[in-house]
């Protein structure tokens, strides 16, 4: 019995080592992916200033029809928007099945970066509704969109784990009871 506590108290010590040297909970490690992460700011950029210029550079390029910049790759789509420091650059390539990258800079140098892949899965998708829904982002929910948005007869949901330091995440539409759409996306600090 001695020796089953002490075990246990040597596992606890290399579950938080490991959680540590990983920059996770120990709750992430020892649980589902459903859990939150703890994640340490990764360099010195002020995480709610650059929340909000996120959330500034969403409605003011492709979720908002505007902004749209020349092609810098064959067949891209690209968006540019700036303010005071930061600058915030989007592409997306694709249609039906697409991948998109959006980063911003702090004075020149690389703070923030996220990735998507998403598809479109039936033919009652709505393009306006996907934009619509990511207008209406917040600083709950600074990801993609909100954690759920409904018109008419369209639902945008979003599941993240993590914070916006490192996170990862899902997007789906329905139409009605009908899965349209969905997309899976990760990002996070740049240091």
């Amino acid at each position: 019995m001695r020796n089953d506590f002490f075990r246990k108290i040597a596992d606890t010590q290399k579950e938080y080592s490991i959680s540590d040297l990983m920059s996770v909970s120990v709750d992430y490690l020892v649980k589902d992916q459903d859990c939150a992460v703890s994640i340490k700011p990764q360099n010195d950029t002020d995480i709610d200033e650059l929340i909000a210029f996120r959330l500034e550079a969403n409605v003011n390029t492709y979720a908002a029809f505007k902004n749209e910049v020349d092609a810098t790759r064959p067949a891209s789509h690209d968006f540019i928007y700036e303010n005071g420091k930061y600058i915030y650059y989007d592409t997306y390539v694709g249609g039906e099945e697409f991948a998109v990258e959006e980063a911003v800079w702090k004075e020149g140098q690389a703070v923030y970066a996220m990735n998507y892949m998403g598809r479109v899965l039936e033919d009652g998708f709505s393009g306006n509704f996907l934009k619509e829904a990511l207008r209406a982002a917040d600083v709950k929910m600074p990801y993609s969109g909100p954690e759920i948005y409904q018109s008419g007869e369209y639902t945008y949901r979003c599941k993240v784990a993590g914070d916006f330091t490192w996170f990862q995440g899902y997007e789906e539409i329905y139409q009605g009871n009908q899965k349209v759409y969905e997309c899976v996306f990760h990002g996070g600090l740049l240091k």
